[in-house]
């Protein structure tokens, strides 16, 4: 057992025996405090973690949670309070929070009133209009993802959030939100969809739209039509790379079919700039391209944390 695992298994019978109470509406909090910041964005571990989280409720037959931007922000909020303020201290268990964020704080169980619930902290700080429910992670050194969903099949109590079984039997989560920080991972459930959608990962940034084009004459109109959004199941091949771009490999010199199937995979991840490199006969999988190094070397460093052998690819200008 990992030196972390026996402080989780006196956390979990900590807040065990905390009821969960659903309450009444808090008191509302200035607006302002609830805006989600324009370059916030996931790290393609926290998106990895969601798509592990959904493959094993496919497993059992459950439909894909929707991913949350709101509970994407909080779970990413309590994490990065957890490991600099350290909340969960004496009586609070790791669901409290820090006298030192924009948001109220929390000591639970203590804290948890009828009028007065940790589960609220979603409508408090985002415009995520409903209650949600968090499983927290913890070991330690900084998060490994392989080890968090073994780890929580095996404890019932958190199993029962993954699968909608137990406590929870029936119940269909319309979203749900990945944070990781250093030593912590969280996770937190929702029963309403998002109205700000899903995250996007960071140096992905989304399309902007299309810019319609007015006719100059009524004879010639121009229309330009709306942006397909591209289909998961779409390779692409290129042979002309572009000078000047830095790619990250996460796969070289496997057969051509194969480099495909595995560009499939990253697409359907979410990695919508996948693709396959050819090069005097180098085959090559890039999984993120950017035109500046540093925001190149950013990216390198989380997704060598899913791929260890990734790198820097770059040609240079002919």
């Amino acid at each position: 057992m990992r030196p972390g695992r026996a402080f989780i298994g006196f956390l979990i019978i900590f807040f065990c025996f905390g009821q969960i109470v659903f309450g009444q509406k808090q008191t509302a909090i200035p607006s302002s405090h609830k805006k989600i910041p324009a370059n916030f964005c996931i790290s393609p571990v926290e998106a990895e973690l969601y798509n592990m989280i959904n493959e094993y409720r496919k497993s059992h037959n459950l439909a894909p949670i929707p991913f949350s931007k709101s509970l994407s922000f909080v779970a990413k909020s309590h994490a990065r309070d957890l490991f600099f303020n350290r909340p969960d201290q004496g009586k609070c268990n790791v669901h409290s929070w820090s006298d030192k964020g924009a948001w109220k704080p929390f000591c639970y169980p203590l804290d948890e009133k009828k009028n007065n619930s940790v589960w609220d902290k979603p409508k408090e700080i985002t415009p995520y209009n409903s209650k949600g429910y968090e499983i927290v992670y913890w070991e330690n050194n900084p998060v490994n993802i392989d080890s968090i969903l073994p780890f929580w099949k095996s404890i019932e109590y958190f199993n029962s959030f993954l699968v909608s079984n137990g406590k929870w039997e029936g119940k269909s989560w319309l979203a749900i939100g990945v944070g990781i920080y250093e030593n912590y991972a969280s996770v937190w459930f929702g029963e309403i969809a998002d109205p700000e959608g899903e995250p996007w990962i960071c140096g992905m940034e989304p399309q902007k739209k299309p810019v319609i084009i007015k006719p100059e004459t009524d004879s010639t109109k121009l229309t330009v039509k709306p942006v397909v959004k591209q289909l998961k199941t779409v390779i692409r091949d290129t042979i002309q790379i572009s000078p000047g771009t830095y790619y990250i490999i996460v796969s070289s010199q496997q057969p051509r079919e194969k480099s495909r199937q595995f560009s499939t995979q990253l697409i359907s991840k979410g990695y919508k700039d996948a693709k396959v490199l050819i090069k005097e006969n180098k085959v090559r999988v890039s999984i993120m391209e950017f035109r500046e190094k540093q925001a190149a070397d950013s990216a390198l460093r989380e997704i060598k944390k899913l791929y260890k052998d990734a790198w820097i690819y770059r040609q240079n200008n002919p």
